[in-house]
C-alpha cells in the first residue's frame, strides 16, 4: 500500500494539446508549496530519460516510482500525460490500487480538431505540429477499471479545478500557504 488516508492521486490523461499540464500545474499553484506532486509523463519520458513512448518504455516504471515516493512522503501528486492506456493502464491500475487515500481520474475527450486549436496557443507550439498530434491520437480511449471522468471541450480550465478541487477535498482558497 503507498500514501496515507489524507493524499489524493490525481490521473490526468488525454491527447496532446487537452490541457492537462495547464490544470496540473494551477492545481499545484493553487495548494501552495509542499502539498503537491506534479509527475509529467513529457518531462519523465521526453527530458529525463529521452525515451520513445513504447510499451514497456522506462518512464512507465519511473512514473510508478516518483508518484509512490512522494505519496509515502504525505505529498498528493498528480500524474498527467497523454499516458496511452495500452501502455500505462496496468501501471495507472496498480498505483490506484495500492493508494490508501483518495484517488480521481479524468480524461479529456475532445475532437483532434481542438487539441489542435488548443496547441497552437501554447508557448511550445513550433515544437511539434498537426503532423505529430495525429501520429499521436489515439481517440476516446479510457483505461478500464480507472473509473475516468470524461471532460468535454466546454470545460474551461476554471471549471476542471474546480471538479478536481471538489472531489479531493480541497478548498483550494482556504488552504493555500
Amino acid at each position: 500500500m503507498v500514501g496515507t488516508p489524507g493524499t489524493a492521486l490525481v490521473v490526468l490523461r488525454g491527447n496532446s494539446g487537452s490541457g492537462k499540464t495547464t490544470v496540473a500545474r494551477a492545481l499545484q499553484q493553487r495548494l501552495g508549496r509542499d502539498r503537491l506532486a506534479v509527475i509529467s509523463q513529457d518531462v519523465v519520458r521526453r527530458e529525463v530519460l529521452w525515451a520513445h513512448d513504447t510499451p514497456g518504455n522506462p518512464a512507465i516504471d519511473l512514473m510508478d516510482l516518483m508518484a509512490r515516493f512522494a505519496l509515502d512522503r504525505g505529498l498528493s501528486v498528480v500524474v498527467e500525460g497523454i499516458l496511452h492506456p495500452d501502455r500505462y493502464g496496468d501501471m495507472l491500475r496498480r498505483l490506484a490500487r495500492d493508494h490508501l487515500g483518495r484517488t480521481v481520474a479524468y480524461f479529456w475527450d475532445l475532437p483532434f480538431e481542438e487539441t489542435l486549436r488548443r496547441h497552437r496557443t501554447k508557448t511550445k507550439a513550433a515544437e511539434f505540429g498537426a503532423a505529430e498530434m495525429r501520429d499521436w491520437w489515439y481517440g476516446r480511449a479510457l483505461v478500464d477499471g480507472l473509473q475516468e471522468t470524461c471532460i468535454g471541450a466546454d470545460a474551461s480550465t476554471a471549471d476542471v479545478l474546480g471538479v478536481v478541487s471538489a472531489d479531493c477535498g480541497w478548498d483550494t482558497a482556504r488552504e493555500a500557504r
